[in-house]
């Protein structure tokens, strides 16, 4: 008797489950959306250390969400960090970039790389098109890169050990790296400098190669079922058609 209930009881708690999830979604991209258009700026002046430490803790959270303990993932999260606090303190703090272009070519008010189009757009030009296009842009290409990171550990925390097939690992293996590279190229389109210029790249191969390995022990533990994972979900890139 208590087991026909119980399976009585499966379908209504599927769609208690999936209600859950879907409220959760909306609350956290509301919350994500209400961050992205109000709490983030580029032009508050140099030398403000306090905003630098403050968005170096905002978006070094982030890595918490992933097994930083583990030997694999110390690297590309050290990397992450490096980037971080290297974007923000030439964001608020110390402008290298432009001392840079001041020092060796004698540009002015090259802020960061994005800049140098004022030398062939103009400076009203590019100032409407970074305003109205390339900053807005910026926005969502980094609350979509926080998104992925947020639930991809949300569904891999849920799962208590399964193998994930299911919600964003339907589409691709490793959102949340993928999430990690998106917010970092989100940060660069808003604010290009030098240095995160050459780390993002390193980024980028650091993630691929943590994934490589990690989908070494996946194959290992779950054996042929992440092997046919494996082979219809693509790694960071999602297909417009899934394989069967």
């Amino acid at each position: 008797m208590n087991l026909f209930i119980k399976r009585q009881n499966e379908p209504e708690n599927k769609k208690a489950s999936k209600l859950k999830d879907a409220i959760l979604v909306v609350i956290v991209t509301l919350i994500i959306a209400f961050f992205m258009y109000y709490f983030t700026f580029t032009s508050v002046g140099y030398g403000n250390w306090l905003f630098v430490v403050m968005n170096i803790v905002l978006f070094s959270l982030f890595f918490l969400l992933t097994p930083f303990r583990k030997k694999l993932n110390r690297l590309p999260n050290s990397v992450y960090i490096a980037f971080i606090v290297a974007l923000f303190a030439e964001m608020y703090g110390l402008p290298l970039t432009m001392y840079f272009f001041m020092g060796f070519f004698g540009y002015n008010k090259i802020f960061s790389l994005e800049f140098l189009f004022t030398r062939v757009m103009g400076q009203d030009l590019f100032y409407n098109v970074y305003h109205y296009y390339v900053f807005p842009a910026s926005k969502f290409v980094i609350g979509f890169g926080m998104l992925l990171v947020i639930f991809g550990w949300y569904q891999i925390f849920k799962a208590k050990g399964v193998l994930v097939k299911t919600g964003l690992y339907r589409y691709i293996r490793h959102p949340q790296y993928l999430g990690f590279l998106l917010i970092t190229a989100g940060l660069n389109i808003q604010w290009l400098t030098i240095i995160t210029t050459a780390l993002w790249p390193a980024l980028a191969f650091l993630y691929y190669r943590l994934a490589k390995m990690e989908e070494k022990e996946a194959e290992a533990k779950y054996g042929e079922e992440f092997r046919t994972y494996k082979r219809t979900v693509p790694m960071f890139i999602p297909r417009l058609k899934r394989k069967n």
